[in-house]
């Protein structure tokens, strides 16, 4: 109940505030390794690992098991096959402990996409994904990183009806410019 409460109550604060800085379009995309959870199952998720692959699509998010936070994951999964076919990795970061992200990987990312465990929000700070007026979580930010370790794309809003629909604009557009 205590979470749902502080859920709704992140979620009716932070609509109305404006969005910090973030990293821009072209700046080099701070490297990192996690601990994260796929279906469950705990690995080290390393970003240039990552990146010898193809583009990553990397999205912070405030709080796993929150409503949006819920709605974005589910369409993340719902992309990732999609996202996997244009040769991209999808890695989803929070504040969350990665026992609720083992949790949250199973049931709200189906099992379809990494999520990253960042209790000391170091990753959260590199990339200036920082909620200002809660500072302990996550912005609802996106960004698309090529494999040269540059900002394709990013995307801020608390709103987490766009940010899959923006992320695979960006790989796309990139894989056109990349052919296979």
């Amino acid at each position: 109940m205590k979470r749902i409460l502080a859920g709704l109550l992140l979620c009716g604060t932070v609509l109305a505030v404006p969005a910090n800085a973030t990293l821009s379009v072209g700046a080099p995309a701070p490297d990192f390794t996690a601990q994260a959870s796929l279906g469950g199952k705990e690995f080290s998720f390393s970003l240039a690992d990552a990146l010898k692959k193809g583009p990553v699509v990397l999205y912070f998010y405030p709080a796993a098991f929150t409503t949006g936070c819920t709605i974005e994951a589910h369409d993340f999964a719902d992309a990732t096959a999609q996202f996997a076919a244009l040769g991209a990795t999808v890695i989803g970061v929070s504040h969350d402990s990665i026992d609720t992200l083992d949790k949250f990987s199973v049931s709200e990312c189906r099992s379809k996409f990494a999520v990253a465990a960042d209790p000391d929000e170091k990753v959260i700070k590199a990339y200036d994904a920082v909620l200002m007026i809660h500072p302990a979580y996550s912005n609802r930010t996106s960004y698309v990183i090529a494999p040269d370790h540059t900002i394709l794309m990013e995307y801020t809003d608390l709103s987490p009806d766009k940010h899959v629909d923006m992320a695979m604009d960006a790989v796309k557009k990139w894989r056109a410019a990349h052919p296979q």
